[in-house]
């Protein structure tokens, strides 16, 4: 999907509201309140009244667009521009691109965000699966002590597992708490331990795995692959990740972190998805009554 499509397909925006409700409800509203289907259309105020519980209510409540006083047409436009932008695109970006403020367009862009959450998230990965941690944030101000690299650093962990050709689960990990214990119990909770093998670099945070299911270590400095056994996949994602947050957002806090990566995987994990189709796929999940 491309912005000059979203204007052939919606060029007005009770075309794009008749489209969230035909996605939403098909040909029957829904009381978002009480779920009652017993509802009379108020045209003129583009909402619908519901006769179960006296509630007047439009397709936007209770969908990453309620409250807004913007054109739907240009949240379509930004859905666009956002998809698109394998790497993001700034808030001051999209604002200039819709013709709105920053905040407004900073706004828009978390929004989209929450619609991009994992569903399959829940979902545990299987067969051959890659994990490893890397760390987001800026250089040291000066005077606060020298940069250090890797593990040693202070900036915020975040460990990612991937299928191999398949999806890509990534967590912030706040605490900074990266021992065998937490590692062992992330892997539980997101990996099928019984019906995959599990492959990681040489940080002892890993070898307590070995213990709950098979494990297979890359010493990164021998070499970097040997056979199957390599962790190139999630520092793929890593470097798509890395590359938009210095290139595109330059600065990340850790209160909204993992809205970020979320934006990340789920373009990574719909990465073999047609344009059009990841298009109508968000916007499903905007009116999926995200709060």
């Amino acid at each position: 999907m491309d912005i000059v499509k979203i204007y052939e397909l919606f060029p007005t925006n009770d075309g794009c509201r008749d489209h969230l409700e035909s996605v939403r409800w098909g040909n029957k509203p829904k009381c978002p309140y009480c779920k009652s289907s017993n509802s009379t259309p108020l045209p003129k105020q583009k909402r619908h009244h519901c006769n179960n519980c006296n509630t007047s209510y439009s397709v936007t409540v209770g969908t990453i667009f309620h409250h807004t006083h913007l054109d739907l047409q240009k949240w379509f436009l930004a859905i666009c521009l956002i998809l698109n932008a394998k790497k993001g695109i700034a808030a001051r970006q999209l604002a200039r691109d819709l013709h709105v403020n920053k905040d407004t367009a900073w706004r828009i862009d978390m929004k989209i965000r929450q619609a991009m959450m994992e569903r399959e998230q829940r979902e545990i990965l299987t067969g051959l699966v890659e994990m490893d941690e890397t760390y987001i944030g800026g250089k040291p101000r000066k005077g606060f002590g020298p940069n250090k690299k890797g593990r040693g650093t202070k900036k915020t962990p975040v460990v990612g597992m991937v299928e191999r050709n398949g999806n890509v689960k990534a967590k912030v990990i706040k605490n900074r708490k990266l021992d065998s214990k937490s590692l062992s119990s992330l892997v539980r909770r997101n990996i099928d331990i019984e019906n995959s093998t599990l492959f990681t670099d040489q940080f002892g945070g890993y070898f307590g795995i070995k213990k709950i299911m098979p494990h297979k270590v890359i010493d990164h400095a021998q070499w970097y692959v040997d056979g199957d056994i390599h962790t190139n996949t999630i520092e793929s994602f890593w470097a798509l990740l890395k590359r938009g947050i210095i290139g595109q957002y330059h600065k990340v806090s850790l209160r909204y972190l993992s809205k970020y990566i979320d934006e990340f995987a789920y373009k990574w994990n719909h990465r073999k998805a047609d344009n059009d189709t990841l298009f109508f796929s968000t916007l499903q999940r905007a009116v999926g009554g995200i709060k």
